[in-house]
């Protein structure tokens, strides 16, 4: 049986062994065929690993991901599966900046705290909550 052992598919594909081991485990990669108790993975899986990593820079998670390559129906092509999601988490990245946004406004305005003890500001977060 010809294959790539998982340290030559690790190199190739540039992550770990223990993640192309942990991608099988999740879903992401096919269980590969096995002689001797050794992996042998297919060299087309390369371009598996490369989907995968790609949508893992994007900001997918793992379950995003695992839907990507396997939660579609068959024939839906990779431009609208990647429309598809792409329109979800820039959703997501809409509203993860307006709380950061609301995050620096809180944190620039501590530069500007005058309370002298913890129970002053206390008092004055108290007072901001109830307006």
């Amino acid at each position: 049986m010809v294959g790539l052992t998982i340290g030559a598919m690790a190199r190739q594909a540039g992550v770990a062994a223990s993640t192309l081991r942990y991608y099988e485990k999740v879903g992401l990669l096919p269980r590969p065929a096995r002689a001797g108790n050794r992996r042998l993975y297919d060299a087309r899986n390369i371009g598996r690993i490369r989907i995968v990593l790609l949508a893992r820079d994007a900001g997918f998670s793992i379950r995003e991901t695992r839907a990507f390559v396997q939660g579609f129906t068959p024939g839906t092509t990779p431009a609208s599966r990647w429309r598809e999601m792409a329109t979800r988490k820039i959703a997501e990245l809409e509203e993860l900046t307006g709380r950061l946004a609301q995050m620096k406004l809180l944190l620039n305005a501590a530069f500007d705290c005058q309370c002298r003890t913890l129970e002053d500001c206390e008092r004055l977060v108290a007072q901001r909550k109830a307006i």
